[in-house]
């Protein structure tokens, strides 16, 4: 009989959701307002704690797109991002027609560089333009180095986008990820940590952000009793039933950390006695991420590299992932700047991504061990 196939990161439903969704058909609020939605972002600006105004809209990639709206972000300016990251953290960038400008990760948390973000600023005010914006990631929920980055962000008054999508829970220095940039955003897409289905909110500092994040994403409608618009806006808002389940979600978000948490404890006890696997893990104390994914870096050689272990994985029903391909290596944005050593593209090149759902079982766990001992004993 066909084994099941071990997903790389499934939805998990908590056993709520269907409560907060039968309230919205109750209520017939199954739009883009209701009760659903307020709660839900008054939950989770509860959980990120003092001056963190949350906005829930469609996806992360909206958010992102809103936060470069909210700096003015305008046709032919200059926006530095991380070049090790997904599509959807770049891709709002050229929605405005700016320019982005990719910077390289440092080693220790496959982030920013801070070197690399220096040189970046200084070729764009050698060109005569000073950046809009910093988009900071925290990859694989491993926060970037954020005393760093927010140095440089004060040093040259350039505001962070923060790009938390995939780091809900995850902390620096005990603050929580998302409660660092300027603008903020967090992803409830699918694969997330929790879901609703498909989603994502946008964190200000400041009310006035969330009111005018609000607007735009309600397709800038004027304070008038008659439709009238002055500027652009969007179908960004986030509908009452995805904010349920967002709700039933957040009542199991701590169990979820903690299993992921020990997802990685698992791949640790199997990868750590093998030296040509590196487990990508926390740096120090002052690091702790969710392990959205977990990731390993493998140093090839004649029997043993990503693509075969990714295709032994592959022949017993296990789902892998290789790691994100640098945007200045895809062909969209292979014309742009770049600064760095090409570290990411080394990542890149040995990487892979491991099962880590918060419902991955003993025996699917018993499973991916028997594939890792086949190939590295």
């Amino acid at each position: 009989m066909k084994e099941d196939k071990i997903l790389l990161s499934p939805p998990h439903m908590g056993g709520n959701e269907l409560k907060y969704i039968q309230r919205a058909f109750d209520s017939n609020q199954i739009s883009q307002y209701g009760s659903n939605i307020d709660e839900f972002e008054n939950k989770l600006e509860s959980y990120l704690g003092e001056n963190s105004f949350v906005t829930a809209v469609s996806s992360g990639t909206a958010a992102i797109h809103l936060a470069l709206r909210l700096l003015n972000v305008e046709q032919g300016d200059f926006v530095i991002c991380q070049s090790f990251t997904f599509v959807a953290t770049a891709n709002p960038i050229l929605y405005l027609k700016a320019i982005p400008v990719f910077v390289d990760s440092e080693y220790t948390t496959w982030n920013l560089c801070p070197n690399a973000v220096e040189d970046a600023i200084k070729y764009c005010l050698k060109k005569g333009k000073k950046p809009k914006a910093i988009i900071a990631v925290s990859l694989y929920g491993m926060p970037f180095m954020v005393d760093e980055i927010m140095e440089i962000s004060r040093k040259y008054e350039i505001p962070v986008v923060e790009d938390s999508a995939e780091a809900l829970g995850s902390k620096y220095k005990n603050r929580y990820c998302g409660t660092f940039g300027d603008l903020s955003i967090i992803s409830f897409n699918g694969n997330k940590i929790i879901t609703t289905s498909g989603g994502g909110i946008l964190i200000s500092r400041k009310a006035s952000d969330k009111k005018n994040t609000l607007f735009l994403s309600t397709q800038a409608k004027d304070d008038k009793d008659y439709y009238s618009h002055s500027e652009l806006g969007y179908n960004y808002r986030m509908g009452n039933i995805s904010a349920g389940i967002g709700l039933g979600q957040m009542d199991v978000l701590e169990k979820r950390i903690e299993k992921r948490r020990e997802n990685h404890d698992f791949y640790h006890k199997i990868i750590d006695r093998v030296k040509s696997i590196n487990l990508f893990s926390e740096y120090d104390e002052n690091f702790y991420s969710n392990y959205w994914l977990n990731t390993i870096l493998i140093t090839e050689n004649d029997r043993f590299s990503a693509k075969k272990l990714k295709q032994k994985f592959s022949e017993n029903h296990i789902e892998t992932r290789y790691l994100w391909k640098p945007m200045h290596l895809q062909p969209l944005y292979k014309n742009y700047s770049f600064f760095g050593t090409g570290f990411c593209g080394t990542i890149f090149d040995s990487g892979l991504c491991l099962p880590s759902g918060t419902n991955l079982s003993e025996d699917e766990q018993w499973r991916i061990t028997e594939v890792l001992n086949s190939e590295i004993n």
